[in-house]
């Protein structure tokens, strides 16, 4: 979000962004859809405060039990994070209001449907973003150190307890710290969160890692995490590739994207779920995703998931466009 925010404040045009897509979930012989649209609101506010907030609007189709025949229907319409933004100096950005927990990348980085290559997220995805995924408080993010070799980021934060259902958050605190090596495009980085709520006892700490890699020359990505809770612990591995030897990446081959994702869970206790499955859990994702000009892509994906509760097959299909364009005709 930091970069896109220094971009946005160049200007005085409040941006309308996002996506919208349309999926559907084969499962156990099941198939369901869910049409969605992920709007996201970038208004500056002179040269330094920037208005940033992203909402779900979601609609969900899903078969009706036993033998009957026809679908459900229901309707989910949240605002993600609403949060504004201070551009104290070029290495301080003071951030209140609702916002994206800073744990690992996932929550903050990849979640949105117009970047993520599947439909579904890692298993470990809750661990550490405490089941809501946002805080509410205030939150101290930049860059602490710029070299031409490297670079090392940070986001530090503090979140009140809030019941209210569109800003639901835990108290908690915690941050996160990257370094980033430019010419190797190597970026490894840490964090750390404390559930601050309810009894002493039941305060809990979560850890966690991430490593991106993206080589010099080459349409490859390799995405990382690892996080530890109290109960649980696992990571996930995602690669993709996109080959530029057939006339470049927008060629009708080069628009092709394999992905593959590797993800694994390991039960600590069995008394709070932590998000996770109550057992041992590994899943394996393979996607074809097909990038169409127009900022659009088209996703599909087989899953197979293993554990000592049940096996099972996911067949996944989607299509997703990213929208953006001025709230209205800038000076």
């Amino acid at each position: 979000m930091l970069s896109a925010a220094h971009c946005m404040i160049a200007q005085d045009t409040p941006l309308i962004s996002g996506g919208v897509g349309f999926f559907s979930d084969t499962e156990k012989k099941q198939t369901s859809f869910y049409p969605v649209i992920e709007p996201l609101l970038a208004a500056p506010i002179g040269s330094r405060v920037l208005i940033e907030s992203r909402a779900t609007l979601l609609e969900d189709y899903v078969p009706k039990g036993g033998d009957l025949s026809g679908y459900d229907h229901t309707r989910f319409i949240n605002l993600t994070y609403l949060q504004g933004d201070y551009f104290a100096t070029p290495y301080l950005t003071i951030i209140a209001g609702t916002f994206l927990l800073p744990f690992n990348t996932y929550n903050d980085r990849l979640s949105p449907i117009w970047i993520d290559n599947f439909q579904n997220g890692p298993i470990i995805a809750n661990i550490g973003t405490l089941s809501t995924g946002v805080g509410t408080g205030g939150m101290l993010r930049g860059s602490a150190i710029s070299r031409r070799k490297y670079a090392v980021d940070y986001a530090a934060y503090f979140s009140s307890r809030v019941d209210n259902m569109q800003f639901a958050s835990k108290r908690s605190s915690g941050g996160r710290a990257s370094l980033y090596l430019p010419d190797q495009r190597l970026e490894i980085g840490l964090s750390y969160n404390r559930l601050l709520q309810g009894q002493p006892k039941s305060h809990e700490n979560f850890y966690g890692m991430h490593v991106w890699w993206e080589p010099k020359g080459t349409a490859f990505r390799l995405r990382s995490e690892y996080a530890r809770g109290h109960h649980a612990q696992g990571y996930w591995i995602e690669a993709d590739y996109r080959t530029q030897a057939f006339g470049g990446l927008d060629s009708f081959i080069g628009r092709f994207e394999p992905v593959f994702r590797m993800q694994q869970t390991f039960r600590r206790d069995t008394v709070v779920s932590d998000g996770v499955p109550l057992v041992n859990t590994q899943r394996t994702d393979f996607g074809l995703d097909y990038n169409l000009p127009h900022n659009t892509r088209i996703l599909s994906s087989y899953s197979r998931q293993f554990s000592s509760q049940v096996n099972f097959n996911d067949w996944q299909t989607g299509i997703v466009y990213r929208f953006l364009f001025p709230a209205w005709k800038g000076k």
